[in-house]
């Protein structure tokens, strides 16, 4: 009876968990901004806390929440702008220089390879085409439509007409202490990782654009913003900032040991901030295994594209504090945070 119970088990597993992954992929428009919006609702919670204890009434504490995440959005609209003025208005002799090299490897390409290009066309000016703009227009279509369904359900977990605790409560932990235990185990770790993510960020974006004016690289605020943008995805980010500025220097700088040391300089910020100071911040108890990281990123990547990039890390953590709430399952969290777990 109990080997049949089983089998009955595994073969409902063997269905539903495929039939979860298709739902996630087909509803990604709901879940994207349901989950971004979470991660945002659990790092104003102790405010809303602080002033409900000061008899604040909880609809001015969702406004005063609401106008410190768009002051947030202004200032980093406002940087976006102040970094698209640099490039607009800026002297330098970049774009030529890059169409020089473009020219060359497009020859080399074309000799070695046999790869045809359109010769009569810059090739920068492709970028700007209507077929290339009618995608950019889409995409920002796309990613209004996200902001604003992440601010309605900011809304709806901050006035909790979505309760994470009573959701814990009546699904996946039934017992009362445990669901609080885990919940708050779940508050803690995720306002720690995104506060400690975003210092990184910050400061790795600061000391890119800085590196960026002391060796004379164009576009420094862009690079900046680049670097503390893309380095919230976890690990792929720093290659990625690294190699496409090491692209741009290369195409900016001469061959020489200046060319050298400015991508020293830029991947040993990478090293400071992200392989160091970020773990250290962090903390042991925060661990995750690397193969796990890698692993989560290609799933999140696969069902939701960047945004699942930039989650996979948080949901991760999720995923590992609700298994450690139950013994058969302590072996698959002691799997993702590279430690071993005692059961109990």
């Amino acid at each position: 009876m109990l080997d049949q119970r089983r089998t009955t088990n595994i073969l409902l597993l063997i269905i539903v968990i495929p039939l979860v992954f298709y739902l996630l992929k087909v509803l990604s428009f709901i879940f994207i901004p349901l989950i971004f919006s979470m991660f945002i609702a659990l790092l104003f919670l102790p405010l809303m806390r602080q002033l409900g204890r000061k008899k604040v009434p909880k609809f001015l504490s969702i406004i005063v929440v609401l106008l410190l995440v768009s002051a947030c959005v202004y200032l980093g609209i406002e940087l976006i702008q102040l970094s698209s003025k640099e490039i607009l208005a800026t002297k330098s002799d970049f774009f030529p220089k890059a169409e020089e090299k473009l020219a060359d490897l497009k020859v080399y390409l074309s000799n070695s390879f046999g790869i045809e290009f359109e010769q009569d066309k810059n090739f920068l000016a492709q970028f700007f085409e209507k077929e290339n703009l009618g995608s950019t227009f889409g995409f920002l279509r796309t990613f209004l439509t996200t902001l604003l369904m992440t601010a309605f359900f900011v809304v709806l977990w901050l006035g909790e007409s979505i309760n994470v605790h009573n959701l814990l409560n009546n699904t996946i932990l039934k017992q009362k202490h445990t669901s609080i235990k885990a919940f708050m185990k779940i508050e803690k770790d995720l306002i720690k990782f995104i506060k400690v993510k975003f210092l990184v960020s910050a400061l790795t974006g600061l000391f890119t654009g800085l590196m960026c004016v002391f060796f004379d690289v164009s576009f420094p605020i862009f690079w900046g913003l680049f670097a503390f943008a893309i380095n919230f995805v976890q690990m792929v980010g720093s290659f990625i900032s690294v190699i496409l500025l090491s692209i741009f220097a290369f195409v900016e700088l001469d061959p020489t040991s200046t060319l050298f040391f400015f991508i020293l300089s830029i991947a040993l910020v990478q090293v400071v901030f992200g392989a160091i100071l970020e773990p250290i911040f962090m903390g042991k108890s925060f661990s995750i295994n690397i193969i796990a990281v890698l692993v989560m990123l290609m799933f999140w990547g696969f069902l939701w594209g960047i945004p699942g990039l930039i989650m996979a890390i948080p949901i991760t953590v999720f995923i590992k504090i609700i298994l450690e709430q139950f013994p058969s399952t302590k072996v698959i969290a002691s799997l993702l945070s590279g430690t071993q777990t005692k059961l109990k």
